[in-house]
């Protein structure tokens, strides 16, 4: 790895011999001289190192000059490497210019062994500290996924899906993953990232939904120290996390419009800018995204960029609802039944003939996820060795309840089943039943409601949909 030193001095000659003894150990430089000049740079572009003079222009030996451009440094960057030179040395300059944040401090002329030194000292702490705040960041803001299990699946449908999975994993060409609520889309992109050829570097996944529009690009981007009233250190974006591996965008069509053409810039460049700063950064991701929108519906409504749906849908990968592939139905109960009982410690091995015509009959509104959920409650509920079909809590269908309050709204009869529920089911049952009408589309579904964008997400994983 090539490191790029910034050189300050006021003397031309002291300049040309640091870079050329920069160059001979393998240090690329630029140098400037003077400290406006030296925060103009930092300001500009990324260096690894500062290695400045502390006197410049006022007089010859306080050091003043260089100390205060220590402090103005350290004030916007804490862990830059910055080494002190003079050709003044004394024990109390020094000692200012490490309490300000000098890293190590050297007089001038400098000995070209233990300059060579110090800056591979530094550098090398400097990596190893950010590898710490990238590892705490990602522990901190992003959920750890581990290496999917291959999926479960014997319809033709999830074959004809993983085929097309399996032909353009390896390739970096991105993929727009589509599907209702709760389909799978997130793994799978997990397993088509795994399947890469940047599979040994980070899986990144952002809900666009949960992120509000204000936090835009801190989110994604990243932001810089006291770039707004909270920023009150360096952060780390999505972009910058994800560099060398894949970024999973799920929920992508609930990017706010004034922010897609910032998304389509780094998409086209693979460049992008912190909040608060003017360097440019540049990251090589391959980009995964979901959502269960129909994103061609809302170029169309003018509220996607259609030339931004070109970038994300190289690929487009459909994945059915489970109520269209029942063959895979009682295969996934079953595996979710072993997964919940080695939790839970039950011993339950069987589904009833019952249960299981029960499981396949349901039009599963949630899908997979509602599957997963449902049995891991009926493995509670169970006091037997076979789930019975009473461990499942499935009374109706939500086609019938569908077809039942159609006809409660056009007759005007009631519906005495709806009556008996309690709210809580009722509620569950209703945002079923939107879902359906707008075909998974949480957003509209939300919107019809007259919940909350995040008030309609909780209720959607507190009822498994």
């Amino acid at each position: 790895m090539s490191y790029k030193i910034l050189l300050a001095d006021d003397d031309k000659n002291v300049l040309s011999a640091l870079k050329l003894q920069l160059k001979v150990d393998g240090f690329s430089s630029h140098s400037v001289k003077s400290p406006n000049e030296v925060l103009n740079a930092l300001k500009n572009e990324e260096f690894d190192l500062v290695l400045m003079d502390l006197n410049y222009h006022q007089d010859t030996t306080s050091g003043i000059e260089g100390l205060e451009l220590i402090s103005a440094i350290r004030k916007n960057d804490s862990i830059l490497p910055i080494v002190a030179m003079t050709g003044w040395g004394t024990i109390d300059i020094a000692v200012d210019a490490m309490q300000r944040g000098a890293n190590d401090f050297i007089e001038k002329p400098c000995d070209n062994n233990r300059l060579n030194n110090i800056l591979n000292n530094l550098l090398a702490l400097k990596d190893s500290q950010l590898r710490s705040q990238r590892l705490a960041t990602e522990n901190d803001i992003l959920r750890s996924i581990n290496k999917p299990k291959s999926w479960v699946y014997q319809s033709t449908a999830m074959q004809q899906v993983m085929n097309m999975v399996n032909n353009v994993a390896a390739t970096d060409i991105n993929i727009l993953i589509t599907g209702e609520n709760g389909t799978g889309k997130s793994q799978l992109a997990n397993i088509i990232h795994q399947s890469s050829l940047r599979n040994e570097h980070s899986f990144i996944t952002v809900n666009m939904g949960a992120i509000n529009e204000a936090i835009f690009e801190s989110e994604l981007f990243g932001h810089v120290k006291g770039s707004f009233t909270d920023a009150k250190a360096n952060r780390i974006g999505r972009f910058e996390l994800a560099d060398q591996g894949s970024l999973f965008m799920d929920e992508i069509a609930n990017i706010p419009l004034s922010q897609q053409a910032k998304l389509l810039r780094v998409l086209e460049s693979g460049e992008f800018e912190k909040l608060g700063s003017s360097k440019s950064q540049k990251a090589s991701v391959r980009i995964i995204c979901a959502t269960n929108a129909n994103l061609e519906d809302m170029v169309v409504e003018k509220q996607f960029r259609q030339d931004l749906l070109f970038r994300l849908n190289s690929i487009e990968i459909n994945i059915p609802p489970l109520r269209e592939r029942k063959e895979d139905i009682l295969v996934l109960a079953f595996e979710f039944l072993k997964k919940h009982t080695q939790k839970y410690q039950r011993n339950i091995t069987k589904i009833s003939s019952t249960a299981s015509n029960k499981l396949t009959e349901y039009q599963w509104p949630g899908n997979i996820r509602e599957l997963d959920h449902l049995i891991e409650r009926a493995v509670l509920m169970s006091n037997n060795e076979e789930l019975q079909a009473s461990d499942l809590l499935l009374k109706e269908s939500p086609a019938n309840i569908s077809n039942s309050l159609t006809s409660s709204t056009t007759t005007g009869s009631s519906d005495e089943s709806w009556a008996q529920l309690s709210m809580e089911q009722a509620e569950q049952k209703l945002i079923a039943l939107v879902l359906r009408r707008f075909n998974g589309n949480a957003k509209e579904a939300a919107i019809s409601l007259g919940y909350s964008k995040s008030a309609f997400y909780r209720r959607l994983e507190k009822f498994g949909l």
